[in-house]
């Protein structure tokens, strides 16, 4: 089996093909599920943040599995696969591996080394183990994936300033201590900025969303005060900062709204949601100041020789990581070695019961012994070194070899592997 990134984001497709294939939480988890249960599929993971949309899979097959996973992604989404595919970028093995790894640390994010990514690939895993799409490959892939994320932030000042999506469209829109703000919204974006105004030195924090006590539960955890959707309206004639960051399907702020609650004085908005909550004609309006996620494209946190040690960190972790698999990939081999061995030994000792059954228990005990020690002696140096050398790029070949050598079948092989069980440890 093999892995396989299929993905579009900020980095292959503008604003306006990402908003159509956004996923919310409940279009992630069918997609993840619909993947999983194609013939080329084992495992399958999905990562969706506001500008990424990646499928993780495990296949047996490369041209079956890509051509399975962009179906399903076409379907879901609703964009037909001629107009996605211009968009999307495939990785496989070694190249998905370090992808992903990429992603932990925060190099191919929108800001670069924004410190929320880890937590997304933390959810994507929690959420595949929660389904059972993920199991043991891409458990080990996104575990490994977090300990690269976290070396990486404790090894080099990538994450320094602390910077995200939402504090970089902070700066961007002019700051925001002493200003009157609105979210509107109350999921994990919501959440960030909320906090990041909170300990910024905004003057009021207000929250709105459509399920009410969601809002109420935030502005509660932040000391903000909570209204109703229908309210936002007049909540933001009274405010002069505005971050809109729902999971709605089409304009939450027209340019009316704007335009009348602002009146020509300054007044910031942020939409860091997608699809864009805000009419993009606001731009327009005299003193309003509208940052999007398209604006923040390729903003960089920490300095360049961070980002040189970072990518210097996920070059070793993407070796490290496929030498451990290639290592692993010889185990069955070995184990299925052995076992014939053990087979061999065991029908050689019955013949030897049959010619010369006036043995005593001591005496068989004894033949037993060093024929199974003759033999173990003659297993161990191609079993150490076949290991040992499966570590390097070329490794399964010695596999290969010993296969031929020994005359295993491939089903001998996969008969003795040990079944893969589905889930794994949560991180």
């Amino acid at each position: 089996m093999s892995y396989l990134v299929v993905g579009i984001s900020h980095r292959s497709a503008d604003i306006t093909v990402l908003e159509r294939v956004a996923l919310d939480p409940d279009a992630a988890t069918k997609l993840a599920l619909a993947v999983q249960h194609t013939p080329a599929v084992s495992e399958s993971a999905v990562l969706a943040t506001c500008n990424r949309t990646e499928v993780y899979a495990n296949v047996d097959r490369f041209h079956a599995g890509m051509d399975e996973v962009t179906a399903i992604l076409s379907d879901i989404t609703g964009v037909p696969l001629i107009d996605l595919a211009e968009h999307l970028y495939v990785h496989f093995e070694e190249g998905a591996v370090a992808h992903l790894f990429q992603v932990a640390v925060g190099l191919d994010s929108m800001v670069v080394g924004e410190s929320q990514i880890l937590g997304q690939v933390k959810e994507s895993l929690r959420v595949g183990q929660d389904l059972e799409t993920i199991g043991t490959e891409l458990n080990a892939l996104f575990q490994h994936a977090l300990r690269v994320g976290k070396r990486a932030r404790a090894e080099t000042g990538i994450d320094s300033a602390g910077r995200s999506v939402v504090s970089a469209g902070l700066e961007a829109v002019g700051g925001f201590e002493g200003r009157r703000a609105l979210i509107v919204g109350a999921g994990s974006m919501a959440s960030l900025a909320a906090q990041t105004l909170i300990n910024g030195g905004a003057r009021s924090v207000t929250i709105a969303n459509r399920n009410y006590d969601r809002a109420v539960a935030l502005a509660e955890r932040i000391g903000g005060t909570a209204i109703q959707l229908a309210q936002v309206p007049d909540a933001l004639a009274d405010a002069d900062l505005v971050v809109s960051c729902t999971g709605a399907r089409g304009v939450v702020l027209t340019a009316e709204m704007i335009r009348n609650a602002s009146d020509g004085r300054a007044f910031g908005v942020l939409d860091v949601a997608l699809p864009r909550d805000v009419a993009p004609e606001a731009a327009r309006i005299p003193g309003v100041t509208l940052v999007t996620l398209a604006d923040l494209a390729g903003t960089a946190g920490g300095s360049e020789d961070d980002i040189e040690d970072v990518r210097r960190i996920v070059h070793e972790e993407t070796g490290a990581f496929e030498a451990t698999r290639r290592a692993a990939s010889v185990a069955p081999t070995v184990v299925a070695l052995r076992a014939m061995a053990s087979e061999l030994v065991d029908a050689e000792l019955a013949r030897l019961e049959r010619r010369l059954p006036g043995l005593d228990d001591a005496q068989r005990h004894e033949v037993a012994r060093t024929i199974r020690r003759v033999v173990d002696k003659v297993l161990h140096n191609p079993t150490v070194r076949v290991k040992e050398l499966a570590a390097d790029p070329g490794g399964p070949t010695y596999a290969n070899a010993l296969r031929e050598l020994f005359a295993l079948d491939q089903a001998t092989v996969d008969a003795v592997t040990t079944p893969k069980a589905r889930g794994g440890e949560h991180t």
